[in-house]
């Protein structure tokens, strides 16, 4: 079963689609036929930039700018990974990039850990008024976006060197096994809000969940939950931070501060069509990509060598695929206002 000491979701139930014992058998091949198809995504990355970094835990190469490490590959592979689940956001939040009714003409927008800058260049293409910047620790953005759009190299836990008071909108999104001391990036931000600005981070929690009791407590998707917990806390980085982002906010002094936790289906197990396809997306995230979500917090903070990772891998890649599991992950969105602007708003947009 599922962890118990998730918050709450706001909302009901996915309702699972129903096979039937020869629908599901078709199902389950195709999704193995799919399989065998080779493990590179169809999706290419949009940066061709040369990543700097080091090879390290499963011959990835990881990003070595800032101050402490961060927990997932930078390389090419990831940056594919990285594009796929900005389409995958999109649709779970109704073809949304934000949900703080920030106004039609912001001047100036911060994104926080961009990777590959595909946020930031929608963003800038939508909000022709802004001077759109995305802060990361690896150089792996285009170099050909719009001119209202540009890049830096930073450690956003390092203290900024940005005008204070100056950001319209601040955005971070899947800051997931990177930062390790929240509360003050929160502050950061704040700091760095014009007054009636706007904050909000998005984030998957990798505390699994389900409505049906259709994930056995033996089973290795539990396991890779659990695992992702105690390694994250131990890395430093606690994988259910999100959880927490609601008081954080409102413990700075942040206003019509909200709280949005969506549904991600594991597999594409759901009835409804965008869930579906939703959950197709993200099951092909995770069966091309555990190794590097899994090879540096595994060793650094749970003490397994490759071999035992790739043997725990190949055992969850089957979970991933039995849609008899109804899981999910917990999508959280939350965001508030810097008291002080001409107009407070009260509600999204």
């Amino acid at each position: 079963m599922a962890s118990p000491s998730a918050a709450p979701l706001a909302t009901a139930p996915i309702a699972p689609d129903e096979f039937d014992d020869e629908a599901l058998a078709a199902a389950q091949e195709e999704q193995d036929e799919g399989a065998d198809t080779g493990s590179r995504s169809s999706l290419t990355s949009i940066s061709e930039s040369v990543i700097k970094g080091v090879v390290g835990e499963g011959r990835r190469t990881y990003a070595v700018y800032g101050k402490e490490e961060y927990g997932f590959p930078m390389d090419d592979k990831e940056l594919d990974r990285i594009d796929l689940c900005h389409v995958k956001y999109s649709a779970l939040l109704d073809k949304k990039l934000f949900l703080s009714p920030i106004g039609e003409d912001p001047q100036r927008i911060l994104d926080l850990g961009c990777g590959t800058g595909i946020w930031c260049i929608d963003v800038a293409e939508e909000y022709p008024s802004a001077q759109v910047v995305g802060v990361d620790i690896a150089p792996t953005q285009p170099e050909w976006v719009p001119p209202n759009c540009q890049f830096e190299l930073d450690d956003i836990e390092q203290d900024w060197t940005w005008k204070e008071n100056s950001a319209d909108f601040i955005f971070a999104r899947d800051l997931i096994a990177s930062i390790r001391d929240f509360p003050r990036l929160i502050d950061q931000c704040y700091k760095h809000l014009k007054p009636g600005g706007w904050m909000e981070f998005h984030c998957v929690t990798g505390v699994l969940q389900c409505d049906d009791d259709t994930v056995p407590a033996t089973s290795h998707l539990q396991a890779m939950s659990d695992n992702l917990k105690t390694s994250t806390d131990k890395f430093g980085t606690p994988v259910d931070d999100p959880m927490r982002w609601r008081g954080w906010f409102e413990e700075r002094g942040l206003e019509n501060v909200t709280e949005e936790i969506y549904k991600m289906p594991t597999g594409p197990w759901a009835k409804d069509k965008r869930l579906k396809l939703i959950g197709a997306w993200e099951q092909h995230n995770l069966l091309e990509n555990l190794e590097g979500m899994t090879m540096r917090l595994f060793q650094k903070g749970l003490g397994w060598s490759e071999e035992e990772i790739l043997v725990f891998s190949a055992m969850l890649r089957k979970d991933i695929k039995d849609l008899k599991i109804h899981a999910y992950w917990p999508f959280y969105v939350v965001y508030g206002q810097k008291p002080g602007g001409k107009e407070t708003e009260t509600t999204a947009e």
